[in-house]
């Protein structure tokens, strides 16, 4: 049962005298507990909706086209609390933040909701009995899984759960179902690679088709793990056997299924000093949130765009920067001189900014914030502008982690700062200070 916070005026909710303040109870007898509930009972064309109100059960019957919605509004999102993580595990990210941050990047989730509504990804420890069947009765799909490993004892050890390797079954009974899976691996140094990323992932094969993809990213290490499990950082061999293992099992199902099931992240390749696969590997780009692909489709629509490019946009004059972190510093000097050859008035100098607030193990750009921007590029010619990643910032777009704002940031530098998005084109529009139409 959840309480309804706003009745839309005019909306049939409204129409058939259902209030603000009533308390939800079913749609055509089915309890609603959530939005994914509400969300997949509404989709019928007659509703039979019982609310209690001051205590007393009122029933409303509603006719409606299938997708019409009737007006509701409730207090959060999920119609209820977010689902915290239960887990420990030995390379979370949360548990390597300084003290003195927002409160809310402490809240670990670990929601299956959030997996079908937003593309998070969820390790299944949360899930009871009644969220499986209820995932394969709504068949909610795709469902993204951080996995990390097939070995039930090896995923017990990493995440602190008893429950990790039990709920591995879980994965079958949604294949099974038809649900189809993305997969993620965080992968720790000599904990869950070589052999055992071996084994993860010749057993995610046996999922196929209903196994999309599985991305394998290295575990960030901040410096701040006192107390915590001691953990190595990949280096540039250490790389180079995860490419190696990830390519060849990969290879071997490619052949066999006609498709490519298995990736690393880019910063696997920029940590071995590899070049990216080609734009043809990764196939529909399924794993670009996670890091994989999105250097390989940078490129090629930066190359496409530039190709788009008119007489009078070759021709602009500019004088700008580009603050980026030191895994993408190399690619992005690349394709600032792709961008110069074509327009020769562009004088672009980019930055690499070391990420002193986390520790210098940690190198993407994502994760830069505006202490370092504003220590490290104070006494640097930054042009008339100077362009960061939009990912540096919260969604909002007007704080950095370490709780710094873009308009502090502004006034700091002198100068004005633009977050662009991180695709080529919003690149080349953001570099030759053209806005997107």
């Amino acid at each position: 049962m959840v309480r309804i916070e706003k009745v839309y005026s005019n909306s049939l909710a409204s129409e058939k005298g259902i209030k603000e303040g009533d308390i939800l109870i079913s749609i055509n007898d089915n309890e609603i507990r959530d939005v994914i509930d509400y969300r997949f009972y509404l989709a019928d064309n007659t509703l039979s909706i019982k609310v209690e109100r001051v205590g007393n059960e009122l029933s409303f019957i509603i006719e409606k086209d299938e997708y019409d919605d009737i007006g509701l509004d409730f207090e959060t999102p999920l119609m209820d609390k977010k689902q915290r993580c239960q887990n420990k595990c030995i390379f979370c990210f949360i548990d390597q933040l300084p003290n003195g941050l927002r409160e809310t990047l402490y809240f670990k989730d670990d929601d299956s909701r959030l997996s079908f509504l937003h593309g998070n990804y969820v390790t299944l420890t949360n899930l009871d009995r009644k969220d499986v069947d209820r995932i394969i009765k709504m068949h909610i799909s795709p469902i993204n899984v951080s996995i990390h490993t097939t070995n039930p004892e090896l995923r017990c050890k990493m995440m602190h759960n008893k429950r990790a390797g039990e709920v591995l079954s879980y994965l079958e009974e949604f294949a099974n179902a038809g649900i189809e899976i993305c997969g993620q691996i965080v992968l720790c140094r000599d904990i869950n690679d070589g052999k055992e990323l071996e084994k993860s992932l010749n057993d995610l094969s046996r999922l196929y088709p209903r196994l999309r993809s599985v991305c394998v990213v290295p575990s960030g290490l901040t410096a701040y793990r006192e107390g915590l499990y001691p953990l190595k950082a990949f280096d540039k061999e250490s790389s180079i056997e995860v490419i190696k293992t990830v390519e060849a099992i990969n290879k071997l199902y490619a052949k066999k299924f006609g498709k490519n099931l298995f990736f690393c992240s880019d910063e696997f390749y920029l940590m071995a000093e590899k070049s990216l696969p080609s734009d043809e590997y990764y196939e529909d780009y399924s794993q670009l949130e996670n890091g994989v692909g999105m250097l390989r489709s940078f490129e090629c629509e930066l190359d496409a765009f530039l190709k788009s490019l008119s007489k009078d946009e070759k021709a602009i004059k500019r004088h700008i920067s580009i603050a980026t972190g030191v895994s993408a510093y190399e690619f992005i000097k690349d394709m600032v001189k792709r961008i110069q050859k074509k327009c020769k008035g562009i004088e672009c100098e980019v930055y690499k900014i070391e990420n002193e607030f986390f520790g210098k193990t940690i190198t993407v750009s994502g994760l830069v914030t505006g202490k370092d921007l504003k220590k490290q590029l104070e006494a640097k010619e930054l042009g008339d502008e100077l362009l960061i990643s939009r990912n540096m910032l919260r969604a909002e777009g007007d704080l950095f982690l370490c709780g710094t704002s873009l308009d502090e940031l502004i006034e700091h530098l002198k100068v004005k700062v633009t977050p662009i998005e991180c695709d080529g084109a919003s690149f080349v529009m953001g570099v030759l200070g053209v806005k997107e139409e």
